[in-house]
């Protein structure tokens, strides 16, 4: 669909080159990279930063937690703000503020320090992460090519969390927790460098096209309550007044960030955008397709770390299959089945294989003499390709429906729900795990047989997650009779990203 003869669309100083399309793609990919490394790497770390700082238990989980909340708090806002003041510029004051963030981080000497430095680095991984993909469908408008350059960034993300595991171990041991901020300062200033060349020029539309001061305070202040209050539920529980109140106060305002953008004359974001079938049925499966298989990443580690005794290392190397076959299927595979096959069709056979994955964790032995990695394990992290199926295609079906003028603000979303669903993940399923383990061992379980009890449960509740996200890929994504791909992308017109 055109955008309005009234709202310019963002224009490129200059069509670019098939070699400056993939070294622009190369810098996308490495600071998406770069960011999904820094969240995985620093959890390995936390006993080390705990012993070295001070942190009481109930503070250092604020080391992941004021990342989380400012990373998914301000996608939405960022995505649009790159829309209005250009992408380009979005992207290198997102990636500068990460980089800077992160230096702060390794020189923190106290609890507050670290804590302030993992907030400004959530606020630039969302300003640079809510406009990449945004860049990269303006710049790959053929189907089949923008479904390879998806594929490629979708293994960055999968790459990134596997290789944060060992990475984080390795460096943790070899050298001391600083060096896990520290390493983002080459990679940060090389993605800089090459990106002021590499990626082309937006002028934006402008803030007068979307300059929505209150309704941004409204979502910002809603999204960062919403994700503070789901990340804290682990901690006072589903039912309590503190996780209803402040659940309730973070409903109210984003409502009233509905009721602003209804009524708004320059909206911040245009309510338009749900009404494309594609884009609200995407970032529904993916809100529950994440939130499902985060689980598979968090409770599986614990499972090797806590049952079967493998070292933080060993745990990284055991998930490494998982982040290969999901990277082979990106890769090598995904493009050519989204093209022949459509996009829809490609994203119910990965959510099959998915549930695959989370059906045979509930079955995992409670025993470690009774566990065998190749007989237990292996089969799952092979199953696991079907992530690198669903989300390449899915993140096509979520950017299908948003006109060149709202990609930002459709990359954002994207990106949003994500973060939306893995908060949700790891609060409900963890917080059902240790209820179940608590009851199990109260009942004389022996503690690693309490333990794989409550994953058991968790998992459960992760495939019921994913056959609800497979229903609804099947009814609300439905494609075009007698087309053989579930949506119809014009080159000309680029999609949203995450």
């Amino acid at each position: 669909m055109p955008a309005p003869a009234s709202t310019p669309s963002p224009s490129l100083s200059a069509p670019p080159s098939v070699r400056s399309r993939r070294l622009a793609l190369g810098v996308l990919a490495t600071g998406m990279l770069m960011t999904i490394l820094d969240g995985s790497i620093v959890t390995v770390a936390m006993p080390a930063i705990q012993g070295d700082l001070g942190f009481t238990p109930v503070g250092l989980s604020w080391v992941v937690n004021a990342y989380l909340i400012a990373f998914g708090a301000l996608l939405l806002l960022a995505g649009r703000l790159g829309d209005l003041i250009g992408r380009k510029r979005m992207f290198l004051a997102g990636t500068a503020v990460f980089t800077a963030a992160s230096v702060v981080a390794g020189l923190a000497t106290s609890p507050e320090i670290l804590i302030a430095a993992r907030f400004l680095q959530g606020a630039g991984s969302a300003m640079a992460s809510a406009v990449s993909l945004g860049i990269l469908v303006t710049l790959f408008t053929e189907p089949r090519e923008r479904a390879g350059a998806i594929g490629v960034f979708s293994f960055t993300g999968a790459a990134g969390a596997s290789i944060g595991q060992v990475l984080g171990g390795v460096l943790t041991d070899a050298l001391t927790w600083n060096w896990i901020f520290f390493i983002n300062l080459p990679i940060g200033i090389a993605v800089l460098l090459v990106a002021l060349r590499a990626l082309p020029g937006d002028r934006g539309l402008g803030l007068k096209a979307g300059a929505d001061g209150l309704g941004a305070l409204l979502v910002t202040s809603g999204l960062m309550l919403g994700i503070y209050t789901v990340v804290k539920i682990e901690t006072y529980g589903a039912t309590s007044a503190h996780t209803l109140g402040f659940g309730a106060l973070a409903l109210v305002l984003l409502a009233g960030f509905l009721v602003r953008q209804a009524t708004a004359r320059h909206p911040l974001m245009p309510l338009r955008i749900f009404r494309s079938r594609s884009v609200l049925g995407a970032n529904l499966v993916q809100m529950l397709m994440v939130a499902a298989l985060f689980s598979f990443q968090i409770l599986v580690a614990l499972y090797l770390q806590n049952v079967l005794g493998y070292s933080a290392a060993e745990t990284g190397l055991a998930m490494l299959p998982a982040a290969a076959v999901i990277g082979l299927v990106s890769l090598t595979v995904s493009a050519r089945l989204n093209s022949h096959f459509g996009e829809r069709k490609v994203l119910l056979a990965g959510l099959v294989l998915l549930v695959g994955v989370l059906g045979l964790l509930t079955r995992l032995p409670g025993r470690p003499d009774h566990a065998d990695y190749l007989t237990d394990l292996l089969p799952v992290m092979l199953l696991a390709a079907g992530f690198g199926l669903a989300l390449p295609a899915l993140t096509s079906l979520g950017m299908s429906g948003a006109r060149e003028a709202d990609a930002g603000l459709a990359s954002g979303l994207f990106n949003t729900t994500q973060q939306i669903g893995m908060a949700l993940g790891i609060a409900v399923l963890s917080t059902l795990a240790a209820s179940r383990t608590e009851s199990l061992t109260a009942a004389g379980a022996p503690v690693p047989e309490a333990l794989t009890g409550g994953y058991h449960l968790a998992f459960a509740v992760g495939t019921g997650l994913i056959l609800v996200a497979l229903a609804v890929a099947a009814t609300v994504l439905r494609g075009p009779k007698g087309s053989p791909r579930s949506v119809t992308v014009e080159p000309r017109t680029p999609l949203a990203a995450r």
